[in-house]
């Protein structure tokens, strides 16, 4: 089994997987573990900052390693924002049946009323290069929202008490 975290930055996605790892002792990759090593080895010209680049990028690469975890018979968590929520058209059937997916959404009212709250846990698992900034997380959960309701990709919306507790 193989499971897709998506969603906005600091919605809670690697907090989740971790949590997930200590309970099914899954493997677990994250895209910005992923991003920066490719970054820092020199395989790529990409920057941080690249961000629209970064996503095909990562993502041609994550989907090769899903399948490879399906074949070998590996249960994986990839957890990160580079996973489209169009994941579906990127595999066969036969790998669609070993994925679950779920994208991690906060809501416009969520994030206005907690935003507080978000950054002062912003750095609970990673140490991050920059802090929050309330209009962009809107937009981009509003962003992935949209994306999902696009694609019909399953979310879990946080719009009110906020625990990360989703189970596989």
């Amino acid at each position: 089994m193989v499971i897709l975290l998506s969603g906005a930055s600091r919605t809670g996605k690697t907090l989740l997987a971790n949590k997930l790892v200590q309970k099914h002792s899954y493997f677990c990759i994250s895209q910005d573990l992923l991003k920066m090593g490719l970054i820092r080895s020199g395989n790529t010209v990409l920057t941080p900052e690249d961000t629209e680049e970064l996503r095909l990028y990562l993502w041609n690469v994550t989907k090769e390693i899903i399948k490879t975890a399906i074949e070998n018979g590996q249960n994986l968590i990839v957890e990160g924002c580079y996973i489209p929520t169009n994941y579906r058209d990127y595999f066969e059937q036969e790998y669609l049946d070993n994925i679950r997916f779920v994208c991690l959404v906060m809501s416009e009212n969520y994030l206005r009323a907690h935003f507080d709250d978000v950054v002062a846990h912003e750095n609970d698992v990673e140490r991050r290069a920059d802090s929050a900034e309330l209009e962009r997380l809107v937009r981009c959960n509003n962003y992935f929202l949209s994306r999902c309701r696009e694609c019909n990709a399953p979310y879990l919306l946080i719009d009110g008490e906020y625990t990360v507790d989703w189970d596989i």
